[in-house]
């Protein structure tokens, strides 16, 4: 698999600015912003007071009082709104960034290097351009490159298709709209990659995040699986529920993110239509654990089977 670069139009960025910006989105997320470093990134996410996901973000920290937030476009409006009624009195300036930065998906280490050193100058480097380091998929090191203007970073394109695959193999599943407030981040398995910070203080929903994590009360975790479409199959889509063959009745479950296999099983361009596909599902722990017995269906019991695949990375244990 070689790396190269795609345009990600499905991304927005917010900007967070003033002298309490790092203090007041310490107080509204579940990621320790005030730990963070210049030009650091970390995962989080922004949840009701129920604890449910009403974003993710990828903060990143511009500046001792500038920081950048890259979330789902989908949700962005919605989320600048919610976020606003919290500002009250404090000095922080939130607004849509979107259209001053271009966002670029980044495969691979050389492309990664190349098209970082191309950019670095000394009137840019920790301003203008940023990079968010991802966690790896396959194998292949990954990156977000936001810049101002259109002008794509230095690298080849990459296969149509790569990108979202690649995303799904890495995990994590975003917040969009056909899933806010569906989930607390544990469902996502947030805690696991980093996103849930348990020594922080207080933010919206923080009591029933931390319920959930210390009382061993986890019924949902986040699997990666695998299908395939048929001419009769169901069409996949985030927000679909899944079912267990043991439970006709009720979901299991809900598809949190998808996208087709760009290439055949022997490594070449799809062709034949995307035939296979891998999604990240929030699932009942008891449905995962029955799966190789009873089957999870895609939509309906008796839809598209979908095979549990191992995750990249291990699932933090209830405490």
């Amino acid at each position: 698999m070689n790396g190269g670069t795609t345009a990600l139009t499905d991304l927005g960025l917010i900007s967070a600015s003033g002298a309490d910006a790092g203090t007041f989105l310490q107080g509204q997320l579940t990621q320790d912003v005030l730990g963070m470093t210049l030009g650091e990134s970390r995962l989080a996410a922004f949840c009701n007071a129920k604890g449910r996901m009403q974003a993710s973000f990828w903060v990143v920290k511009q500046a001792d009082n500038d920081y950048a937030l890259v979330c789902s476009l989908d949700i962005l409006a919605q989320t600048l709104k919610r976020l606003g009624l919290f500002v009250m009195r404090a000095k922080v300036k939130l607004r849509d960034a979107s259209a001053d930065f271009s966002i670029w998906g980044l495969v691979g280490e050389n492309t990664i290097s190349i098209a970082s050193k191309a950019y670095k100058t000394p009137a840019t480097d920790d301003i203008d351009h940023f990079l968010v380091y991802l966690r790896p998929a396959v194998g292949q090191a990954r990156a977000l490159w936001c810049a101002p203007g259109a002008e794509p970073p230095l690298g080849d394109a990459l296969q149509p298709g790569l990108w979202a695959w690649l995303d799904v193999q890495a995990g994590i599943a975003r917040v969009t709209l056909p899933i806010f407030e569906a989930f607390v981040p544990q469902m996502l398995n947030y805690e696991s990659v980093g996103g849930v910070n348990f020594k922080k203080g207080c933010y919206p929903g923080q009591e029933v995040v931390a319920r959930s994590q210390f009382r061993g009360t986890l019924k949902r975790r986040t699997y990666l699986v695998v299908g395939q479409h048929t001419v009769a199959s169901e069409p996949i889509a985030v927000g679909q529920s899944v079912f267990h063959a043991l439970d006709a009745e009720q979901p299991c479950g809900m598809v949190a993110a998808w996208a087709n296999m760009p290439f055949t099983q022997n490594g070449t361009a799809d062709t034949a239509g995307d035939a296979h596909f891998a999604a990240l599902v929030s699932m009942q722990t008891s449905a995962a654990q029955n799966a190789v017995s009873a089957p999870v269906t895609l939509g309906h019991p008796g839809g598209t089977v979908l095979t549990l695949q191992p995750l990249p990375y291990p699932l933090l244990e209830d405490i």
